[in-house]
């Protein structure tokens, strides 16, 4: 159970993530959005440029290790998530960098919706 748990952290994350990325264009369709999007996207900046951890990764390794993995096996998540949200060689320069390209295209959304509205 722990297993399928930690599976369903990574799943969780990876959707956050995408939300955060570009969650802004579901704006053109449910406006209201942007009472979650916006404190999601402030969030996923804050954590790449303060070299934060999100509380999503302790908590599935801590699932991992319940489950007594040492480490990511070679099922579908493993193999294509997991490289998408934790990458090898992940500096926080490439993190600050993360954040700007969030802040841009979120900025770059809002901008088009706001016109249009």
């Amino acid at each position: 159970m722990a297993e399928w748990l930690a599976d369903l952290v990574v799943v969780v994350h990876f959707l956050f993530i995408a939300f955060v990325v570009g969650g802004a264009l579901l704006l053109f369709r449910w406006p209201r959005v942007a009472w979650v999007h916006l404190p999601a996207a402030a969030w996923g900046v804050f954590v790449e440029w303060s070299g934060r951890v999100c509380p999503l990764t302790p908590l599935e390794n801590a699932l991992r290790r319940a489950a007594g993995e040492a480490g990511y096996g070679g099922g579908f998540v493993e193999r294509y998530l997991l490289p998408v949200i934790y990458p090898v060689g992940l500096t926080t320069e490439i993190q600050i960098w993360l954040g700007v390209f969030v802040v841009v295209v979120n900025v770059v959304i809002y901008a088009i919706w706001w016109r249009r509205s």
